[in-house]
């Protein structure tokens, strides 16, 4: 009776993670598939991941706001074409209700631990209540870790004292809404893609000082930012596929810029080089040009959309110091020097772990991701998703997914395709399991790793690789075009996975395969053969004609 009922029971898929991966990967369940039976575990008491930590001012995204959205769920209503955090967050949680997937959610559940399960081909998880404590256990034929790239705030291990500090002292992605900047002296560690947003806010009031430390020059590229008018809206919300054409071509325009990041593209790298260069020079006062012009390629580290920051440092508040930090003092920063910077308010602009922490899980050899990882030199994953002696895990914007240049919403958008075909077999009683081969992972990351050791991505130290250290493996970004990787994950190779129950699916999905080559084979044929006997009637016409021509 016991089996009966587990041969009966409908598969449970677990999403970790309530950020726009998981979303995506929800919304992708139900109408793709129609799937209902799925549950989201988020350890935070609300959804939208990094849109819902970072609220800093001026905080928003690098990518236009019409490709950092869902395929399948344009928005006509962008206000502009660069948009900031609370309008994304407003559009995640739109199709978060617009779905009801506060039905499929648990806030405040941390998915501890995950264990694979052999003799029933399903995943022991353990779940966590974190306001009270108590842990439960669910079962999963399929988990989905959505847990994102920037894991957790990031201060600087070198930089020791942070409990020392008297004044108030917070990081960019846990932003102090309740403390008043006005006639403070802030000081800015990090000079990233947050610093550069938030400091040209918070210094329009000239009451604010804003010292911001620096480490490392960075590139940067005029925002051009504009906002949609309403007409333009309109059509895109009433003409059809304007939208999608607009989205395309964004994509596409964005897709070649791919091309700096190859070091074979010499005189590219070059020319790119020297235009952001003559940017920095106008805009930036010319005592700080030299220092913030970097010698790295452009690409090197993700190149900074600039939100004003540039013009901001000639404003009489602002100042940079690029002095090494030697400790955070009581009453400040002091530097290498001795010097000590007197402050009053201290924010770290320095960025985020990208190591997968929540990841922990035992798989089908006994072993953990970690220890896979390990045994890789870094993290390692076929297609970014799926790892070998894990069966049914799927890692959304895991290893080498993100590029430097386009939006990560598409690149998750290729990786849930990907999944969802392997686990449809699953989810429909045809299957128990797949689970990519050693082989296939090991062939795909050498040709990865080649590509990559080309790139401009190892002439600089970033948080692309194993501890931000060029000399280590990069870890983090695709080399190449998205529309290459939405390419590679458009239809799985089956035949670089071990199934387990699924041997009839295969059986049949082979047949499939071979009725639809032979469809095509016919109406190939028939076209071919269509073809050539109306050129050959074309020819015996104009043969005709041109003998009664001469007879004449």
């Amino acid at each position: 009776m016991a089996q009966i009922t587990e041969d009966k029971r409908t598969p449970h898929v677990i999403i970790v993670g309530a950020g726009l991966a998981g979303i995506s990967t929800a919304i992708r369940l139900k109408k793709h598939l129609r799937f209902e039976n799925f549950t989201i575990y988020e350890k935070a008491n609300a959804i939208g991941g990094t849109w819902r930590d970072n609220t800093y001012p001026g905080c928003g995204s690098d990518v236009p706001g019409h490709w950092y959205s869902l395929s399948s769920e344009l928005n006509p209503q962008w206000s502009s074409y660069f948009v900031e955090q609370p309008e994304i967050r407003a559009y995640w949680e739109g199709l978060y209700q617009k779905y009801g997937l506060p039905l499929h959610t648990k806030l405040g559940h941390a998915v501890v631990s995950a264990e694979w399960e052999p003799s029933l081909q399903r995943y022991n998880v353990t779940v966590q209540d974190l306001a009270t404590g108590v842990t439960k256990h669910e079962v999963a034929e399929c988990i989905f870790y959505a847990i994102g790239g920037f894991m957790a705030p990031l201060y600087p291990k070198d930089i020791p004292g942070v409990e020392d500090f008297r004044g108030e002292l917070w990081h960019s992605a846990r932003w102090r809404h309740d403390v008043e900047l006005k006639g403070k002296r802030v000081g800015v560690i990090g000079n990233g893609c947050s610093a550069a947003q938030f400091i040209p806010q918070i210094s329009k009031d000239p009451s604010v000082e804003v010292i911001n430390f620096c480490r490392t020059p960075q590139w940067y590229v005029p925002r051009g930012n504009y906002r949609y008018s309403q007409f333009i809206k309109w059509v895109f919300a009433h003409v059809p596929l304007v939208m999608r054409f607009y989205r395309n071509y964004i994509m596409a325009r964005s897709d070649l810029s791919f091309l700096i990041f190859r070091r074979t593209n010499a005189r590219l790298i070059a020319l790119t080089k020297r235009l952001l260069s003559m940017y920095i020079k106008q805009v930036a006062p010319k005592e700080y040009a030299g220092d913030l012009t970097p010698e790295y390629p452009p690409g090197c580290k993700r190149i900074i959309v600039d939100p004003g920051y540039l013009e901001s440092l000639n404003q009489p508040n602002v100042s940079l110091r690029w002095e090494a930090i030697d400790s955070i003092v009581e009453g400040g920063i002091k530097l290498k020097t001795g010097e000590i910077i007197p402050l009053d308010i201290i924010i770290f602009g320095t960025g985020y772990s990208v190591e997968p922490v929540d990841l922990r899980v035992h798989g089908s050899k006994g072993t953990t991701v970690h220890e896979y990882f390990a045994t890789q030199g870094g993290a390692t994953a076929y297609l970014g998703t799926c790892m070998p002696g894990f069966p049914n895990i799927f890692t959304l914007l895991g290893p080498n997914v993100a590029t430097g240049h386009a939006s990560v919403i598409f690149s998750q958008e290729s990786q849930i395709n990907f999944a969802i075909q392997l686990i449809k077999p699953i989810l429909d009683g045809q299957a128990k399991s797949f689970e990519v081969a050693d082989n296939a992972t090991e062939e795909y990351n050498t040709w990865l790793q080649g590509r990559l050791s080309t790139s401009v991505w190892t002439q600089c130290n970033s948080y692309y690789q194993v501890g931000g250290q060029k000399h280590t493996k990069i870890v983090a970004t695709f080399p190449g075009p998205v529309s290459l990787f939405w390419w590679l994950t458009l239809t799985p190779e089956w035949g670089v996975f071990r199934s387990v129950g699924a041997e009839r699916w295969m059986k049949q999905h082979r047949i499939t395969k071979a009725q639809e080559w032979g469809i095509w084979s016919v109406v190939l044929g028939l076209g071919l053969g269509w073809g050539l006997w109306f050129n050959g009637q074309l020819a015996e016409s104009i043969k005709r004609s041109l003998s009664f021509n001469v007879a004449v």
